[in-house]
């Protein structure tokens, strides 16, 4: 029996603590299948992450599953977060979402937007090992 999937990468990767939260909020949402990720052009450095609770999956919307958690990723963010990271951080004074992501090469003082740039060729391969 052969198979037509193609074994791809995963496009990004949760912390512990960032599908704790997750799963946190989401169980409080019932009408919620999902947290949607994506960046768009803003902010001094150039573009911003955008997430949204998602009550449906999109056709093209890449779906990474883990730690109990699925995310969406829009399909036009694949290239921006392929490699990235999800945190859940809080510390005294703030608590919030952030993002190690290989892709990014500068952020804006206030630490809202940032610059990114494609994945290169090279790190899809290194992804798929």
């Amino acid at each position: 029996m052969t198979t037509d999937a193609r074994l791809r990468p995963k496009v990004m990767t949760l912390t512990d603590a960032a599908a704790k939260r997750v799963a946190e909020i989401m169980s409080r949402k019932p009408e919620v299948v999902a947290l949607k990720l994506g960046v768009t052009k803003g902010g001094c450095a150039g573009m911003e992450y955008t997430m949204d609770w998602a009550t449906n999956i999109g056709r093209f919307d890449e779906v990474v599953e883990e730690k109990g958690v699925k995310l969406l990723i829009d399909p036009m963010a694949i290239m921006y977060l392929l490699g990235a990271e999800m945190d859940y951080q809080q510390d005294k004074l703030t608590s919030g979402f952030v993002f190690n992501n290989p892709n990014q090469q500068s952020a804006c003082g206030c630490g809202e937007s940032v610059n990114l740039v494609a994945a290169a060729p090279e790190r899809l391969a290194e992804l798929k090992g």
